[in-house]
Formats: C-alpha cells, structure tokens, sequence
C-alpha cells in the first residue's frame, strides 16, 4: 500500500483526467493527442498495431518480426517462423499489447501451441534479442523545433532470485517482495523446479520479459542523458515518418553503444506511453506527479503545433468507434 509504484494505474491517472479535459476545452477536440504522432492512429494512445508502428523503425536498429493473423494452426506459425529465419527462442506478443499482457518467451513448438490456446487475435513473433542490457528511452521532439531530445531513461532489471543453498524456488520466491507478487504465474512457468534447492550465489532470472507488469525493477537512469545520446536518439527518429513523442524500448551491449545509438529496438510507443523512469522504487509520488504533469503539457504542446501545420485531429465518431474496438479487444482476450 505504501508502495504507489504498484498501484492501480487508474489511480496515479486519476488526477491527469482534469488535465486532458482542460487540454480538450483548450484544443477543441477530445482527442488532441492523435495530432502528436501523425502517422501513428491516435498518436500511439490506443488500438495501434504494434507490427505497423515497428514497420517505421529503420531495418538496422530493429529485431526481425513477423505479424500472425488470429486465428492460426501450430504447423502455419512454425513455417512462418522458418521462411522468415526465425529460430527458437522467440518472442510472442500481440499485436495489440498493453502492459506486458500475453508477452511470452517461446522456445519450442509445444509452447506455441500452448500460446495458440490462449490467444484470441493477431499476434506478432520477433527475433528474441540477448543483448544484457535493457532501457526505455522517451524521446520528444516538437514540430516548430529542428531538433529533438530525449527526456528519460528507464534501466531495467529483470526479476531474479539468488540461492542460499538451503532454500527451494518456491521459498526464495515468497521471500522476494516482487517475485511473489507473480506467485502463480511462476509456479506454473517453473512447476519442475519449484521445490528444488537453488546452489548458494545462483542467480535465478525468473522472468527475461522488461515490464514492470511482470515485476521487473525500473529504475531512474537519467543521469545517462547527454548532448551525445540527445543526437542519436534524434537521429533514429527523424527517420521514423511522423514521429514526435513516444518511447523506444530497447535492447543493447553497453551504454557505450546506447550513447551511440548502437540498438535494438523491440518496441516503439507513441504517446500512450510514460516516462517510466518514476516507478523506480522510492520514487516521490509528488515527484512522479509533476513529471506526468509536464509529459501531457508537452503532448499538448506537440500536437496543437502539428494541428498548426495541417494535421486533423481525430472526430469525435472515429475516436468513439477506435475505443469502442479497444475495449471490445480488451475483454475479448
């Protein structure tokens, strides 16, 4: 309770609602956001495919991905895999996510049918990326601006657990403050293991997806940005047609090569997502609030400033209509 990064997201949103109704009165359109990424449908906020948005990215700074129109047999998924190249491990997603929802590392082809079983729409499956370390980079760029910049790091550290020699998985997993809060869904990954004794000083990485929905650590890694980083980042997306406000989550070797712009890019996320460096644990609540408070004035401000140049804002009857199959989606998986 007294840990809001584990809050309902509802909750921390909350305030932020009043902002988008003043911003909405302000712009005339209750969905103003759509104006901030053009190329992206309702600028990344809703009901995007996430294969279309990784189509934009670059060929060099992304994995390989293929899209998998639901519904599909084991035998289509497994030539899929390999007329694209495609080798286990792999990373199943769908192609409409939201916050690490149905994310599965797959390693052979009895997983996938398990992960046939329990999906219901279009999936994507993308090279699995083993580069150690993981960051979110939000990046913002305003359109009456030559050049953009990055506003926030997020460092990623995946959930693990470390043997004493004496204890079981399933003991070292209760014992973990995050680890148990994924109690069933680790049980169930790691049912052969679970009552094995872990050798004292092994590290146990339980879960190699960076969402901190499935109990990854974020952690604030600002102080990563510089005027060297700021021109790479501007550099990739300039490169990405209509794309002014989102977060690269991405994959690399070392901050040297983030510095440099050196990435893999696993994901893009337009102006839905948050600059996610405030969930580090003890993070200010009061903090993190003004940080959100200064991403949505700057969305604002980007899209009133594209609408400037010509870009529509979305209707009304279409943002109702896009949300509507939104939401349907949403209680359909």
């Amino acid at each position: 309770m007294w840990h809001w990064e584990y809050w309902p997201f509802g909750i921390l949103q909350a305030p932020l609602f009043l902002l988008w109704l003043v911003n909405a009165v302000r712009s005339g359109s209750l969905f103003y956001f759509s104006a901030s990424n053009p190329s992206i449908p309702t600028g990344g906020m809703m009901g995007e495919s996430k294969f279309d948005v990784l189509e934009k990215i670059p060929d060099e700074v992304k994995p390989r991905t293929v899209r998998i129109a639901f519904p599909a047999s084991a035998e289509a998924v497994i030539e899929t895999l390999r007329h694209a190249g495609l080798v286990f491990p792999v990373i199943f997603k769908p192609d409409l996510g939201e916050r690490g929802w149905m994310v599965r590392r797959i390693h052979n082809p009895t997983e996938v049918e398990d992960y046939l079983r329990d999906i219901r729409l279009d999936f994507i499956i993308q090279e699995c990326v083993t580069l150690p370390l993981e960051f979110g980079v939000f990046y913002v760029r305003y359109p009456s601006e030559k050049n953009g910049r990055v506003v926030s790091i997020t460092g990623k550290t995946f959930l693990s657990v470390v043997g004493d020699g004496k204890h079981t998985l399933a003991q070292l997993v209760r014992q973990n403050d995050r680890a148990v809060l994924q109690w069933e869904i680790l049980k169930k990954k790691y049912t052969r293991d679970w009552d094995e004794v872990l050798p004292a000083g092994h590290q146990k990485e339980l879960v190699s997806i960076g969402n901190h929905c499935l109990g990854t650590t974020f952690l604030n890694a600002n102080h990563l940005i510089t005027d060297r980083l700021h021109q790479s980042f501007d550099a990739i997306a300039k490169q990405i047609n209509g794309f002014y406000f989102g977060r690269f989550d991405l994959r690399c070797a070392s901050v040297q090569d983030l510095q440099a712009g050196r990435v893999k890019i696993v994901e893009l996320n337009g102006c839905g997502a948050e600059p996610s460096h405030i969930y580090q644990p003890g993070f200010s609540l009061w903090t993190a609030l003004g940080v959100l408070v200064r991403h949505w004035q700057a969305m604002y401000r980007v899209s009133v400033e594209n609408h400037a140049r010509g870009v529509p804002y979305l209707s009304f009857q279409e943002g109702r209509r896009i949300y509507a199959r939104f939401k349907a989606a949403q209680r359909d998986r």
